[in-house]
């Protein structure tokens, strides 16, 4: 499908396009940009955010890139049920001491990354082929790269991991 130049300049601005919806339910995702700029974007569904990400509708509101990626949230809701009560999926529902042990994991793993790890940006790939060819001395980085960058650099024989980093909020 094709968008309409309304409907794409409305995408871009955040302006309604044609008549105002009623009762629209909207979702929320962080993304962020291969330079690094953090942004949230509200859109009808993830087949509706990852249509625009395709389709290179979607760009940076800080440098207008649109090399744009969905970035974890930090955010869930859990509906709490009775232990052991069956979803309406037939699946037993996950433990919520569990699912907050593995986010404390999680928040456990990201200080260290931060901490331990050179932040390089979008300058990802650069330096970890800088640092596979041992023209700089090796180093924990991390960064971001594309997917064309990481398929290059598999090819290259580079190793790396993707991990999801929470973003801390500043205290209000």
């Amino acid at each position: 499908m094709k968008l309409s130049a309304t409907k794409a300049e409305a995408y871009r601005t955040g302006r309604r396009a044609g008549p105002i919806a009623r009762d629209v339910i909207m979702v929320v995702f962080d993304l962020a940009c291969i330079n690094g700029h953090e942004f949230e974007g509200w859109f009808e569904s993830l087949a509706d955010l990852e249509k625009q990400i395709e389709d290179k509708i979607l760009v940076c509101p800080v440098c207008n890139d649109a090399n744009v990626i969905r970035r974890p949230s930090t955010f869930g809701m859990v509906k709490k049920r009775p232990e052991g009560q069956v979803s309406d999926k037939g699946q037993e529902q996950p433990d919520l001491n569990q699912l907050a042990k593995a986010f404390e994991q999680l928040q456990a793993l990201s200080q260290a990354l931060e901490t331990d790890f050179t932040d390089v940006g979008s300058k990802f790939t650069e330096e970890a082929l800088k640092i596979h060819y041992g023209v700089t001395p090796k180093r924990n980085i991390r960064g971001m790269s594309t997917e064309d960058q990481e398929q290059m650099l598999k090819k290259e024989g580079v190793e790396f991991f993707k991990v999801p980093m929470l973003v801390r909020k500043p205290p209000a």
